[in-house]
């Protein structure tokens, strides 16, 4: 692994080398063109964004105490065995730096652990990685709801929880009508209520001494570019990362609306799920709002997902962005310290498999009494496949 990493050529025909080279060149030629075009037009997208008073200082909403905050993420991983298959997910919650008022106070109760873990062998299907991905999802909206922080940043979009969920929960289904369901199926069909529950909280946002936003480093969005009639060559963050300068914002905007209604399926039939689904959980994602923040020079722009509710309120605002102003405050990270160190936890996951089966095939051979080439035939890894 060291030796690719150094030498990533090293396996490959030197004329396929030769060839990918010089159509990168091509690539870069191709990608300058229209990164000059943001910067040709860098002075008119900017007065577009004043005139249209989207344009914001951080002065402007005020200076808050610095708040507390804590990062939730996620990883699965999903390693192909020549019998079954090794499927685990974890999610972990990282509390920020802590800011200077809050140390001369007791530290607030915060319910351990401050993760949740699931690990199984699963029968060889090609949907397990869908299934244990919502139930990775499932994990962290709960460890979000039970974070006592002032503000909790949840990796990726809003609309990820949904979308996970929902593909999980039809590849579940499919399981159970071919009579075939699984630890991870029954693990996501119990945790679904309290997803709900907890889905439900985080939209909402409702209490006044909270805020959970999200915050996507990918995405394809493009709100103010539409809005603006600016070029489809970029999304909105990698332009305003060029246009906003340290301590400037955007006014939230609401979110894109999606190419299809939103959709979530039930795992079993309850009147009172399909009242919280289609009341408030399909409502809410439709009044969800964006913004967007630079906080230093060194940062490129954030681009933050939120609740109405605190798009609507310019002190929840401040406090928003005095959290992320104190989170972000060290040169090399590019996102808030918590969920930057969540990120690098739950990135292991994959890698720390293998030592997983290790164990669990040392085990198999204290109780084997054969063959015990049987068994480290049975558990040969071919290939891990994971993602957040």
């Amino acid at each position: 692994m060291e030796r690719s990493d150094r030498f990533p050529f090293t396996e490959l025909p030197e004329a396929l080398v030769e060839e990918m080279l010089s159509k990168s060149e091509l690539v870069g030629d191709q990608l300058y063109d229209t990164f000059k075009e943001i910067q040709n037009n860098k002075t008119k997208m900017r007065k577009q964004l004043q005139e249209q008073n989207i344009l914001k200082q951080d002065t402007e909403v005020g200076y808050p105490g610095i708040p507390t905050t804590c990062g939730v993420d996620g990883s699965y991983a999903v390693e192909k065995l020549l019998a079954t298959d090794f499927a685990a997910c974890a999610a972990v919650a990282i509390e920020g730096l802590t800011p200077p008022s809050e140390k001369r106070y007791e530290k607030r109760y915060w319910e351990k652990p401050h993760h949740r873990v699931f690990i199984h062998p699963e029968k060889h299907n090609l949907d397990t990685g869908t299934v244990i991905r919502g139930l990775m999802m499932e994990m962290e909206l709960e460890l979000a709801a039970k974070a006592p922080h002032d503000i909790v940043f949840l990796d990726g979009s809003l609309t990820t929880p949904l979308i996970y969920a929902n593909q999980a929960i039809n590849k579940m289904l499919e399981w159970v009508n071919e009579g075939t369901q699984t630890e991870v199926g029954k693990e996501l069909e119990e945790r679904f209520r309290k997803f709900l529950e907890d889905y439900k909280t985080i939209l909402e946002s409702l209490r006044t001494d909270k805020l959970w936003v999200s915050m996507p480093k990918y995405t394809t969005r493009r709100e103010l570019g539409k809005k603006l009639s600016w070029s489809a060559h970029y999304d909105d963050r990698a332009i305003l990362t060029t246009i906003l300068s340290p301590g400037e914002f955007t006014s939230p905007v609401p979110l894109e609306e999606p190419l299809q209604p939103w959709h979530l399926r039930l795992p079993f039939k309850n009147k009172e799920l399909e009242r919280l689904k289609d009341e408030v959980i399909i409502s809410a994602i439709n009044r969800l709002y964006v913004m967007y923040y630079r906080p230093h020079n060194w940062t490129p722009v954030f681009r933050i997902e939120m609740a109405s509710s605190i798009a609507t309120n310019n002190s929840r605002i401040a406090v928003l962005l005095q959290g992320l102003k104190y989170q972000s405050g060290t040169p090399g990270i590019l996102e808030p310290y918590p969920l930057y160190i969540a990120d690098r936890m739950v990135k292991h996951l994959g890698s720390a498999i293998p030592a997983f089966r290790q164990t669990a095939t040392r085990r198999m051979t204290e109780l084997h009494q054969g063959d015990i080439g049987e068994i480290f035939f049975s558990m040969h890894g071919y290939r891990t496949e994971s993602g957040r």
